[in-house]
C-alpha cells in the first residue's frame, strides 16, 4: 500500500463525516480518492518513495461541499448580469439597470437576477413603465430571486409579442393593468418562458466558457459538487467541459417533464455517465413559490383572503408522470413550498410507494421533496413514514422571513424547519 499513496495530509483537524472516526488528525490520498484516515504515525507510515506529504498545521479540513439543488447555468451567467439579491428598494434596483443599460448598446438585452419586491419598502410588484424609465432602448428581462416571477420592460414584450391578446400560459400568468395590458410581471416559469425564449441564445461554447468561470468560484468557496435542475443547454455546456478534462464540479444533472418521453425512448436511466457527470431524476412542480404569493396554500393567504396560491401541475398528472419516471426507474424531485403542495406531493409519493412495493423494489428509489417550506402539523411524520428526502435551502429562512410572518402569520412556526425532519430520521439535504 504505501507505495500506493500519492498524498499525505496530516497534522491537521480533519472533519471526516465517517461514522467510525468522525474526526481524525492525518488522511491519504491515491488515485483521487482518500483511501486511509488516522492518526499522524498511523498515516505517515504509509509514506512512499514519491509520496507527497502536506503539514496542515492545524488547520481544519472538511470533505468537499456538494450543492443539493442549484440552477448551474443561471447561476454562471448570472454571475455577468446585474445583482438584485437583497437589493432593498425598487429605486435601487433601477439604479443598477440604468448602470448597466448605460453600458449596453441600443438594442441589446439587459438580464439581472434577485429582485424581491416583498422587502422593498413598496411591495407591490414593479412595473414595465418603471424599466422603460431607465433603460427605454434595451430590452429588460429580470428574473425574480424566488425563480418564480419576472420583470420585463415594454421593448422586451414587444420582443415577446405579449398584448393585451395573449393568454395565459397553462400554470402561469401574466399580469395585468385594469386595461388588460401586461404590466410586465410574468409569474411562473411558464409565462417567464415567453419572455425568456425570445432572449437571443447563447452557443454552447458560451454557456461553458460561463461555467468555467463560475466553477473557479465555486471551488474557492469549497462547493465540489452539485445537483442542477437547469434544461438540456446545460447539460450540452457540461458534457463540453467532460469532454475536455476541464469540468472540475461533481454534477448530478436532473431533468424536467419536457424531457421524460425523449429519456424514456432512449432508456437513459438514473445514475448514467461517470463520476464527473450523471444522469440523475426527474423534477417536477407542484407549486409556484412564495414571493409571487404562488405557493399552493390549505388556508389563503393573510391579508389576501382569496389567495390560495396557484396549482402549477395538478396532482393526477403528477402522480401520472411520477409513475411513469419511478417505473423507468428514476427517482422524483417535485418542487412543493406551500403546505397543500407538500402534502399534495406526499400523496403522490405514497402512492408511488404502493407501486413500487407491488413491483418487488427492495431499493426504494431516492425521491425527494424540493423546499418543503411550509408543512402542516398533521403531515410532519410522512417524509419519514415514506423515506423522503427533504432538499431544503437555509437561505430562503432569511430571505423570506418578512414576507412569510406577513403573509402565513402563525403558520410560521411549520415553516424553514428542517430540524422537525431531522428529529424524525429523514435524510435533509442543503441546497442554494
Amino acid at each position: 500500500m504505501p507505495n500506493l499513496i500519492e498524498s499525505i495530509l496530516y497534522n491537521g483537524r480533519i472533519i471526516t463525516l465517517h461514522a467510525d472516526q468522525p474526526r481524525v488528525s492525518a488522511l491519504a490520498i491515491s488515485g483521487g480518492r482518500v483511501v486511509a484516515l488516522g492518526s499522524d504515525d498511523e498515516i505517515l507510515g504509509l509514506v512512499g518513495p514519491t509520496t507527497r506529504c502536506e503539514d496542515l498545521n492545524g488547520q481544519c479540513v472538511i470533505p468537499g461541499l456538494t450543492d443539493a439543488h442549484i440552477h448551474w447555468q443561471r447561476t454562471a451567467a448570472a454571475l455577468q448580469h446585474v445583482d438584485l439579491v437583497d437589493v432593498p428598494t425598487k429605486a435601487e434596483a433601477l439604479a443598477r439597470v440604468a448602470a448597466q443599460a448605460a453600458a449596453t448598446p441600443a438594442g441589446e438585452w439587459v438580464q439581472g437576477h434577485g429582485w424581491a419586491q416583498g422587502i422593498w419598502p413598496d411591495p407591490a410588484f414593479p412595473t414595465a413603465a418603471d424599466l422603460d424609465a431607465v433603460a427605454p432602448d434595451q430590452p429588460v428581462y429580470l428574473s425574480a430571486r424566488s425563480g418564480h416571477a419576472a420583470w420585463a420592460n415594454s421593448l422586451a414584450l414587444k420582443h415577446a409579442q405579449i398584448d393585451a391578446d395573449t393568454p395565459d400560459p397553462d400554470g402561469g400568468q401574466i399580469l395585468r393593468d385594469a386595461s388588460g395590458a401586461a404590466t410586465g410581471i410574468l409569474l411562473e416559469p411558464a409565462a417567464m418562458k415567453l419572455v425568456a425564449d425570445a432572449i437571443p441564445p447563447l452557443t454552447t461554447e458560451q454557456i461553458a466558457g460561463q461555467m468555467q468561470a463560475a466553477q473557479q468560484l465555486a471551488l474557492s468557496l469549497g462547493l465540489t459538487g452539485l445537483h442542477d435542475f437547469d434544461d438540456q443547454t446545460c447539460l450540452a455546456a457540461l458534457q463540453l467541459l467532460r469532454e475536455r478534462d476541464a469540468l472540475r464540479l461533481r454534477v448530478v444533472k436532473n431533468f424536467n417533464k419536457r424531457y421524460l418521453d425523449s429519456a424514456l425512448d432512449m432508456g437513459v436511466r438514473w445514475g448514467f455517465g461517470d463520476d464527473w457527470l450523471r444522469i440523475g431524476g426527474f423534477k417536477l412542480f407542484a407549486d409556484g413559490a412564495l414571493g409571487p404569493l404562488t405557493a399552493l396554500m390549505i388556508e389563503p393567504y393573510d391579508e389576501q383572503p382569496d389567495n390560495f396560491g396557484m396549482v402549477v401541475t395538478p396532482k393526477a398528472e403528477l402522480l401520472d408522470l411520477a409513475s411513469r419516471a419511478s417505473a423507468a426507474g428514476f427517482p422524483l424531485t417535485i418542487h412543493a413550498i406551500g403546505d397543500l403542495a407538500v402534502r399534495d406531493v406526499l400523496d403522490v409519493y405514497a402512492q408511488l410507494r404502493a407501486q413500487e412495493a407491488a413491483r418487488g423494489l427492495t431499493d426504494l428509489p431516492r425521491h425527494r421533496i424540493e423546499h418543503v417550506q411550509l408543512i402542516h402539523p398533521d403531515d410532519v411524520d410522512r417524509l419519514a413514514e415514506l423515506q423522503i428526502i427533504a432538499s431544503m435551502q437555509p437561505i430562503h429562512a432569511t430571505s423570506d422571513y418578512e414576507v412569510a410572518d406577513r403573509y402565513w402569520g402563525d403558520r410560521v412556526a411549520w415553516s424553514y424547519n428542517p430540524r422537525l425532519q431531522l428529529d424524525r430520521g429523514v435524510r435533509v439535504v442543503f441546497g442554494s
